[in-house]
């Protein structure tokens, strides 16, 4: 699914690398530059992930101040806009929405409509398996998830994946860490996995770039 043109995140990934960390053996670590080469791709995958209850996100109708605004996701679905009224958004990517709202917009609105999405946070109770699996998205955690179960409910590597090299994206102390775990190494017994908190990103890289 392409990345719609009316939507984009909302804030940049200024990602710290995550020093000495040791996962019962210690992790292999990447050069600064391999990850800051991942952002723009993480990104871009974050915008086909749909939102669930308690997200948050900012709606920005463009020459209509009035109209934009912060939003949450009620427990059931759904958002209030303006003129608009309650609009079901769960499950939906913000391109998704933002061409949803257009559309409200234009029955009877306004003449040429143009909304952004941007997420602002994210509060649901889930994480995110993105990259080089068979079916990546969004999965609810459970106590005790990990990694590799992690990788598991999402299909299991592709044929391409660097199984090695994958890497958590974490919010710690109000800024983004990013935590290598190589899970071919937790395989073969060479390393401890990694437990998973809500919010984490779990993005598994093609070894072919």
């Amino acid at each position: 699914m392409p990345l719609g043109f009316n939507s984009m995140a909302c804030a940049p990934f200024g990602f710290l690398i995550a020093s000495a960390v040791c996962l019962g053996a210690c992790a292999p670590q990447a050069s600064g530059s391999g990850y800051e080469q991942l952002n723009e791709v993480i990104r871009a995958e974050l915008q086909l992930v749909g939102l669930g209850v308690g997200d948050v996100f900012t709606v920005k109708v463009y020459g209509e101040k009035d109209l934009s605004g912060e939003h949450q996701i009620s427990p059931e679905g759904t958002v209030d806009i303006p003129l608009v009224g309650r609009v079901d958004v769960e499950g939906q990517t913000p391109s998704e929405i933002a061409r949803k709202l257009e559309e409200r917009f234009l029955a009877g609105y306004l003449k040429t409509p143009y909304v952004s999405v941007y997420v602002k946070q994210y509060n649901s109770k889930k994480i995110f398996v993105l990259g080089m699996v068979r079916k990546p998205g969004t999965f609810p955690l459970t106590a005790g998830m990990n990694v590799v179960e992690a990788v598991t409910m999402a299909g299991g590597f592709t044929e391409t994946a660097n199984a090695n090299f994958v890497v958590v994206t974490r919010k710690q102390d109000g800024q983004e860490v990013r935590i290598p775990v190589p899970v071919e190494e937790i395989s073969k017994g060479l390393a401890a996995n990694l437990d998973l908190k809500a919010g984490d990103i779990v993005f598994v890289p093609d070894r072919l770039l």
